[in-house]
């Protein structure tokens, strides 16, 4: 079988240089982290063997803490210096730029919109500040929306950015009499892989998409896929990866989300190049028969 790799895949600026803060850090002295740095557990266990620990709330004991990659509220961020800890920040420049972006709406008189996963730590940080903030998931979210007269809306920076614009467009026709200011906060790391995915789509009968169950962008990847009609094989590892999985496959894509190691993803295509190699017996028994 052939194997393409995606033009644009893997790890984005941002979660390499949260994962190099904290590892440095670890290594100087204790850290904990405030939640899953990033949403990938290759990553949480190689920050496990360099001694930092993952904590949801405050130990008791804790020194130093580290804000994850996708960023916290400035409520938080003034709790945790209130308690005296030494704070690191691991935010990701473009999530910092969402904050500001949304504190320049609501700062003008705008009433806060975010499109995003309710309930994911990007999309919580960036509403914490706002008692009233409305996060939109899904176009039939729309009706609900509170009727004011101008609405100020960014997105989560993992969402897909056509859905994003297909909310927008919504509120502009559910509230005509409305003044809705847009501004696009998707990062150019999640565009690049959502189009580049889109172009292997096109050529690739079977996906590998590489990256954690938990995490949105990588989500977000095997979602375009379904949608493309296109068989999705989601992974976070190269040994989740059997010669069964690909008995009829002839051309294999690959793509990973950003918070995916480069050395694991060397590892699926190994693994990929090492199934094509003890597969073209079977598959062509398939063709065969079939």
């Amino acid at each position: 079988m052939k194997i393409i790799l995606a033009q644009h895949f893997g790890m984005c600026f941002g979660v390499r240089d949260a994962i190099a803060q904290a590892q440095k850090l670890a290594k100087e002295g204790p850290l904990t982290i405030l939640g899953e740095l990033v949403h990938n557990p290759v990553v949480r266990e190689r920050l496990l063997a360099v001694g930092a620990r993952e904590a949801v709330d405050l130990l008791g004991d804790d020194a130093q803490v580290m804000i994850t990659a996708h960023g916290a509220s400035d409520r938080r961020h003034e709790q945790l210096r209130a308690s005296g800890l030494t704070v690191a920040d691991g935010t990701c420049p473009l999530v910092r730029r969402a904050h500001q972006q949304l504190k320049a709406l609501v700062a003008a008189g705008y009433f806060p919109v975010v499109i995003g996963k309710r309930g994911h730590v990007e999309v919580r940080g960036l509403t914490e500040d706002f008692a009233d903030a409305c996060v939109i998931e899904s176009i039939a979210e729309v009706e609900a929306l509170p009727a004011r007269e101008r609405y100020g809306v960014i997105s989560q920076t993992t969402q897909p950015l056509e859905h994003v614009h297909r909310i927008v467009a919504e509120i502009r026709e559910k509230r005509p009499a409305s003044e809705v200011r847009f501004i696009d906060t998707v990062c150019q790391p999640t565009k690049d892989r959502q189009r580049a995915l889109t172009e292997l789509v096109e050529t690739a009968d079977t996906i590998v998409v590489v990256g954690g169950r938990s995490s949105n962008n990588t989500l977000q990847l095997v979602q375009t896929c379904a949608a493309a009609g296109r068989r999705v094989i989601h992974i976070e590892r190269s040994e989740e990866l059997g010669t069964d999985m690909f008995s009829i496959a002839q051309i294999v894509g690959v793509t990973a989300g950003t918070s995916t190691l480069p050395e694991t993803i060397a590892a699926v295509i190994e693994r990929l190049e090492e199934i094509s190699r003890v597969a073209p017996n079977e598959t062509n028994k398939h063709r065969l028969t079939s």
